[in-house]
């Protein structure tokens, strides 16, 4: 099929059973007669429907094996009005399902972009202000602006953190922000697009009551300006009472979006960022 896509037709037990549902054949899987019979059909049936298919085999083979596995059931052949009229509504929802799973999967995109977007900014924003900056170990390999989330950051962390008490999950915190000659951690970030916050607190309270607790003096969640009042919500749980104490911050997209150049520019320090930031206890 791969080298000649026009001629031979893929062959396998889902096509062949989707073949079956929409001819009515009884074409065998294993039989080069049994592939040359299905063949002639196939070629046929895509003559006929060329406008809605393509000039190869690829389309139709989608289609049969579509039909085979279950995916979509094949349009009745004798002439029932009522069960083409069952056929076409089942259609209209696999078609509605097919629609909304795509744009579950554009939102799902969109929401990493965003994400891998809002680390970028802070990533270029703490470099600006004189950092040295960390991203997750998970995101370093994440496209960014024609090249990596990663790229020009720190390799490793300092021992001080890397082998400390909570080590691994601070390793995962979306950005962190180190003081170029100490190695102190300046800031911490955990951006929450469309995610619980629930492990990115996790990961900050690892940070801040670990070995390293007094060098972690800013610590925030990066959201969007919408999720603040769930922030504040799920913040107020028992669970996170000590959150209070650690004055950990929300920091909004259209803060950050709006101010970062003007603070890589002009800012000093943490300055800037504490003062578009808000606290959250």
């Amino acid at each position: 099929y791969f080298v000649h896509p026009t001629i031979a037709p893929p062959f396998n037990t889902a096509i062949v059973k989707g073949y079956n549902a929409l001819t009515g054949a009884s074409v065998k899987l294993g039989r080069w007669d049994e592939y040359l019979a299905m063949r002639s059909g196939i070629v046929a049936t895509n003559s006929r429907y060329r406008d809605l298919l393509s000039n190869d085999l690829g389309a139709i083979a989608g289609l049969l094996f579509d039909l085979g596995s279950g995916r979509y059931a094949a349009p009745p052949r004798a002439d029932d009005e009522v069960a083409r009229a069952a056929w076409e509504a089942d259609l209209a929802r696999v078609r509605e399902e097919g629609a909304k799973a795509e744009k579950r999967l554009a939102a799902q995109r969109d929401g990493d972009r965003t994400h891998a977007e809002v680390q970028g900014w802070l990533r270029d924003l703490g470099s600006g202000l004189g950092f040295r900056v960390w991203v997750a170990a998970n995101d370093r390999g994440r496209a960014y602006t024609g090249g990596r989330l990663g790229e020009g950051c720190l390799e490793a962390l300092p021992e001080a953190l890397a082998g400390g008490p909570g080590g691994d999950a601070v390793r995962l915190i979306d950005v962190l922000w180190l003081h170029s000659g100490t190695g102190r951690v300046a800031a911490a970030f955990e951006v929450e697009h469309t995610t619980s916050i629930y492990s990115g607190i996790i990961r900050l309270l690892d940070l801040a009551l670990g070995a390293a607790a007094e060098s972690a003096r800013g610590l925030f969640l990066v959201a969007p300006d919408d999720r603040e009042e769930e922030v504040r919500a799920q913040l107020a749980r028992p669970a996170f009472s000590r959150v209070g104490d650690l004055r950990v911050r929300f920091l909004a997209y259209s803060e950050l979006e709006t101010h970062r150049h003007s603070m890589a520019r002009f800012g000093q320090g943490m300055k800037a960022v504490e003062a578009v930031a808000r606290a959250l206890s």
